[in-house]
């Protein structure tokens, strides 16, 4: 059963869309993104946290860093906002959770957004900041990809990006309710429809339209559920009951098992979409971080290294 906190939270998220997502679009899409900071302003970030903005070429990034690290390790996170709002600011605190709770470095990017700027234009960017990463030293096996919703799909992009280009893959990735399907075909998108109080259904293919651009919705690098996923890394996948794009999960894993990719995947009851977000008050999000960190930990050699030492991530 879910904890009353939840109940609270849904009736935020509700009233919170009304101001960052009931507008119409093109001629609205800065309010909608003024809408995202707003909210995320009210969310500071954890403590013992180092926070330090920088550039990688023209993009901006920041280091999100615990106060206590694997110094060997790095988490690439690319947030969330249907590929057209988001940003490291909007996302930091929840970045700045996971990485104190695993003990790992995280890399944040504001990734080129659409429409000014539509598909390949992010995923160029992500896959920009994992090679920076590289050149930093980061060995492969010590690197994660992590994103929540447009940000874990294109966390799959990603990996298939660097597989189809013969570059050397991360150890894992973790996605938290990843949109993986911008052709909107899953049930969940009119079934759950009634119980999501973040994502209205019909403006998913706004979205996707403006990302995909003079593409096809389906193209696997827009769309990781239509792509080939055999031979990815590991990957853990956390969604909830109550997401209209429940289906983008359960499908992506089912298919990726079945090309013979490793997935792991939670889904969590009375959940809504990203609800990690709220882990000041959800003891759900809490848990569901703790996961994450503890996944990480036997994924990554270096982050193992620093459990079996015995040093504990707040």
């Amino acid at each position: 059963m879910a904890s009353f906190q939840n109940y609270i939270v849904k009736q935020y998220v509700r009233s919170a869309r009304n101001i960052t997502l009931s507008r119409k679009h093109h001629e609205d899409i800065n309010k909608m993104r003024r809408g995202f900071e707003l909210i995320a302003s009210r969310h500071p970030l954890p403590d013992n946290i180092y926070f330090k903005r920088f550039f990688i070429g023209n993009m901006s990034a920041a280091w999100i860093l615990p106060h206590k690290l694997s110094p060997k390790s790095a988490m690439l996170y690319l947030h969330g906002g249907g590929y057209a709002a988001g940003s490291v600011n909007t996302h930091k605190a929840l970045i700045a959770k996971i990485t104190k709770k695993a003990g790992i470095a995280a890399l944040a990017i504001d990734y080129r957004l659409a429409p000014e700027h539509p598909f390949p234009a992010a995923l160029h960017d992500a896959v920009a900041a994992y090679e920076y990463l590289l050149q930093q030293g980061y060995p492969p096996q010590n690197i994660c990809i992590a994103g929540d919703s447009a940000g874990g799909g294109l966390t799959l992009a990603t990996l298939l990006y660097l597989k189809q280009n013969n570059q050397p893959l991360p150890a894992a990735a973790v996605c938290i309710s990843p949109w993986t399907d911008l052709a909107i075909t899953g049930a969940s998108v009119t079934e759950k429809a009634h119980k999501d109080p973040l994502i209205l259904g019909h403006l998913l293919s706004e979205w996707a339209a403006r990302y995909a651009a003079n593409e096809p919705t389906t193209h696997p690098l827009i769309s990781p559920l239509y792509a080939d996923l055999a031979g990815l890394p590991p990957i853990l996948i956390q969604v909830g009951t109550d997401e209209v794009i429940l289906d983008d999960s359960v499908r992506f894993a089912e298919k990726a098992r079945q090309q013979g990719t490793e997935v792991t995947l939670q889904v969590w009851n009375d959940m809504i979409h990203v609800w990690h977000f709220h882990w000041r008050i959800l003891p759900e999000a809490n848990k569901a971080i703790k996961d994450i960190a503890v996944y990480l930990q036997k994924q990554i050699p270096a982050l193992q290294q620093t459990a079996a030492a015995g040093i504990n991530m707040p």
